[in-house]
């Protein structure tokens, strides 16, 4: 199965948003309307929680808005508020050596993914990220140095609060550190359960375990996978292999005293790396972050893709998702 992977600079919101926003669309509708319009909060309760719980946003988040169409739909998906709930793999996990590295791999359906990479300086900082919802950060890092990811936490329960991409988007707009992103993730709410990952260039790193039934637990772990303290969903544990990829990436941790790059190795081998593909967590890429570089590099099985936020390439990539026994392929793309 073919997917685009692309690539877009923009400093503030404009065309090139607005043509993403376009493209977009029709499927994020569809997603956002799949348990019926009643199900999602107006637009009224939806921007007044922004503008609580991160106000700083409110500019950019009217500018989007504005860049849509300004139709009340739009504004509604947009806010991140109550959105449906949706599952994702990954795993993700810290090297805290003299140059600190994040790693994580991302694992959903390719149909759902939107394969793009945005720099932006919407609020006057430098921010490279994996756009989700076309504004939401799956993960990323600031020109501070200031990285971060995020893996689904292995719950079902749902209840008021932010889809966590927007929740990692303001923290990379707004934060410097892991303590600043340490308050910001103890404070605005999340409608389901998830891991975030945060690194930043000094070393100091944390996972926080976030729900929306309890209070966030802050925790100087450097692997997390899908679960939290203990298996909550034995059925989705069993799945994505949960815990064994847990074992398999702190093990390769422990080994890795020297460099990172056992480690980032480990991330695209088995258990670590899914093929799942047909069931809706294959690895998508795995993302490598060195917050005092300023580099991401984006990996596949067969290629790199380095980005940073001095040398950074607009463009796009086809990538050939391998069915069983297939091989990868990533070559350039025509798409502009």
């Amino acid at each position: 199965m073919e997917f685009l992977f692309e690539a877009i600079a923009e400093d503030l919101p404009g065309p090139k948003w607005r043509s993403l926003f376009e493209r977009l669309w029709e499927s994020y509708e569809r997603w956002f309307l799949q348990e019926g319009e009643k199900a999602r909060p107006y637009y009224l309760s939806s921007m007044r929680a922004v503008r609580t719980h991160m106000p700083e946003l409110l500019p950019t988040y009217e500018r989007l808005v504005e860049l849509s169409g300004g139709g009340d739909l739009q504004a509604r998906f947009l806010s991140l508020y109550c959105p449906p709930p949706y599952l994702t793999g990954c795993s993700q996990a810290v090297w805290p050596g003299e140059l600190p590295v994040l790693v994580r791999n991302y694992d959903y359906s390719p149909f759902l993914f939107e394969g793009v990479i945005l720099k932006t300086a919407w609020n006057g900082r430098q921010v490279i990220a994996m756009s989700d919802c076309l504004w939401g950060v799956l993960d990323g890092m600031n020109e501070e140095g200031l990285a971060l990811s995020l893996s689904f936490g292995g719950r079902r329960e749902v209840g008021p609060g932010f889809g966590v991409p927007l929740v990692l988007r303001y923290i990379l707009e707004f934060c410097t550190t892991t303590r600043e992103a340490a308050k910001v993730l103890q404070r605005v709410p999340v409608h389901m359960t998830y891991n975030v990952t945060v690194l930043d260039r000094t070393g100091q790193f944390l996972t926080a375990y976030l729900a929306p039934d309890r209070p966030t637990l802050l925790l100087p772990l450097a692997v997390s996978t899908n679960h939290q303290k203990r298996v909550e969903w034995a059925k989705h544990a069993h799945a994505t292999a949960t815990v064994e990829r847990q074992r398999f990436l702190t093990r390769r941790l422990r080994e890795s005293v020297d460099s990172p790059d056992s480690l980032i190795q480990a991330f695209l081998r088995s258990p670590a790396y899914s093929t799942c593909y047909s069931r809706g967590f294959g690895t998508l890429y795995t993302a490598v972050y060195r917050p005092t570089l300023g580099k991401v590099d984006y990996l596949w099985p067969n290629r790199p893709w380095q980005q940073s936020f001095t040398e950074f390439e607009e463009g796009a990539y086809v990538l050939n998702f391998p069915d069983d026994g297939e091989r990868w392929e990533v070559r350039p793309s025509r798409h502009k």
